[in-house]
């Protein structure tokens, strides 16, 4: 991996992680998002424009998810696989740190006006602009962390699969290059509608590492991860891993042999 792929996903990274957190940010602090469809918009819109800044850099995967699936699917050399993870972590990292020095003044009035003391249990209330919570206080979902790992699987399996259809010359009903960002958009935004209301859907484990180790370094501590049992990695690093590489199996020894089958009710072409 050279330069130009290593700054590719650093940047992507950082841009999609930028757009998606700072809404969370602005909905926990100033309530200025109405839902989660407005927020799976603004992640949407955040992954369609790095894709569209960095896609001639990179592959532009932005999410350890997806490389680890193109690496099984043999789309990509393992050889170039740390790279990428290290660029994509280090993007997410950069994107926490903007959102911290952007909104930490409004994150402090916050805690200021709702009593939170940051570092403590309640403090989850601002913990999850950076990273995400399966378990959240005075939450309505009833979410365990084998449900939450499933979320997260099946989550991860949905955007991988879909990323592989719209962008695989097998599916003849593929949109072209220049509007694959924006499907994959909206993939991200509706896979976030469906899931966010048990684990926030993180889909991504640079995108929840990177910006949950800054809440870590920045007052947080140990409130910055969901749970006293590792869920942190079960849910958000392996879950996606395990949906993506599914996916990718899924794609590769399943829906693409049937997408090459001709059968009787085949349009010419």
């Amino acid at each position: 991996m050279n330069a130009k792929e290593f700054t590719g996903e650093m940047l992507g990274t950082f841009i999609l992680v930028l757009f998606g957190c700072g809404s969370v940010a602005v909905s926990v602090l100033f309530g200025e998002y109405a839902g989660i469809l407005q927020i799976g918009i603004a992640w949407g819109f955040g992954v369609m424009l790095a894709i569209y800044l960095t896609r001639h850099l990179s592959c532009a995967h932005l999410n350890p998810a997806v490389s680890i699936s193109m690496v099984v699917s043999k789309r990509m050399a393992i050889g170039k696989l740390p790279a990428y993870l290290t660029a994509q972590l280090l993007g997410a990292f950069l994107a926490g740190w903007a959102i911290f020095l952007l909104f930490n003044p409004s994150i402090e009035a916050y805690e200021a006006t709702h009593g939170i003391l940051r570092g403590s249990a309640e403090s989850v209330a601002t913990a999850k602009m950076f990273g995400e919570y399966y378990i959240q206080p005075g939450g309505t979902a009833v979410v365990s962390m084998p449900l939450a790992i499933a979320a997260e699987a099946f989550g991860a399996f949905l955007l991988v699969l879909l990323i592989f259809a719209l962008t695989e010359d097998c599916n003849v009903g593929r949109p072209s290059n220049a509007m694959t960002p924006v499907f994959i958009g909206f993939t991200v935004t509706s896979v976030i509608c469906l899931v966010a209301p048990l684990t926030q859907a993180g889909l991504n484990p640079a995108r929840d590492f990177g910006p949950r180790l800054v809440a870590w370094i920045t007052g947080w501590g140990n409130a910055a991860f969901p749970d006293s049992c590792g869920g942190f990695f079960w849910v958000y690093i392996l879950g996606p891993v395990i949906g993506g590489v599914v996916a990718a199996f899924f794609f590769l020894y399943v829906f693409e042999p049937l997408t090459k089958k001709k059968s009787a009710c085949d349009c010419d072409r």
